[in-house]
């Protein structure tokens, strides 16, 4: 029987030995989400939580869990209605002007109305410059900047309204200073962890990849990584070392990193 509580009782059992990446689904896993102080986080994760439509849109994904996470339910907090949702041979059942069947709240679609790139870059336009001609890159081919990086991503929440701070794991960010922010994040509420890693590192296939982090077990120093992509990755305990050498990775003009994100004291 799975227990999941916020005030586990049990006992730290994880060895010291345990491998580097294990399933959360597998027994060890449980105990170890059982276990964690550090998990404040998990459960409006989970509860908003989604898969990612396309190959591509692990930003995007990612980025409407946490969005909903924290303004879902929020009166003061208008979000809006994605109708594409609705294909429009739907709407001609749906013709009441005082009710909407949409939800309020945020899609893989509609986080791009407050974004630093289009929908259209993302997918991998071709970019230009600021008097319309392509832009070439340094093999001499048309320029493209598909998906985000993630100082993009940090770009698309401030877009939003939400107070971001940024950590990109270079030379000037040591290990114990990338852990210890994390972890901090995972025991306060209203405040979420996404990180942008390279999965070969992980040896899992693919390349680089964004998705939140939910809980931190201290007794094997790993964080549950909430994969945005079933379809490749189960959610993994990840060793702390291991991920974050995975955050430092070089993805089109810096290393990779994390977002510590929450509200903004005045949310536009």
């Amino acid at each position: 029987m799975l227990l999941i509580t916020a005030c586990s009782a049990t006992k730290n059992t994880t060895r010291l030995d345990d491998p580097s990446i294990i399933s959360w689904s597998s027994v060890e896993g449980i105990s170890r989400l059982e276990e964690s102080d550090y998990k404040t986080d998990f459960f409006k994760l989970a509860n908003h939580f989604e898969s990612q439509h396309n190959k591509i849109f692990c930003g995007p994904t990612s980025a409407a869990i946490v969005l909903n996470s924290l303004r879902v339910r929020n009166g003061s907090m208008q979000i809006p209605e994605d109708k594409t949702l609705l294909h429009q041979s739907d709407l001609k059942y749906l013709k009441s002007k005082k009710w909407s069947p949409v939800f309020q709240r945020y899609t893989q679609n509609n986080v791009f109305l407050n974004s630093p790139k289009s929908r259209e870059q993302v997918l991998g336009k071709i970019l230009v410059d600021t008097q319309g001609k392509i832009i070439i890159d340094n093999k001499g081919k048309p320029k493209k900047d598909r998906g985000f990086q993630v100082r993009q991503l940090a770009a698309l929440f401030r877009k939003h309204g939400l107070s971001v701070k940024l950590g990109i794991a270079n030379q000037d960010l040591s290990n114990a200073t990338i852990k210890n922010e994390i972890i901090d994040n995972l025991i306060t509420p209203d405040d979420y962890v996404i990180i942008n890693y390279k999965r070969t590192v992980l040896n899992q296939p693919g390349g680089g990849h964004i998705s939140p982090v939910g809980a931190y077990h201290k007794a094997s120093d790993s964080f549950l990584v909430m994969d945005v992509t079933p379809n490749k990755a189960d959610w993994v305990w990840v060793k702390a070392e291991l991920l974050i050498s995975a955050m430092r990775t070089f993805d089109t003009i810096e290393n990779r990193g994390y977002l510590l994100i929450k509200e903004a004291e005045n949310p536009s």
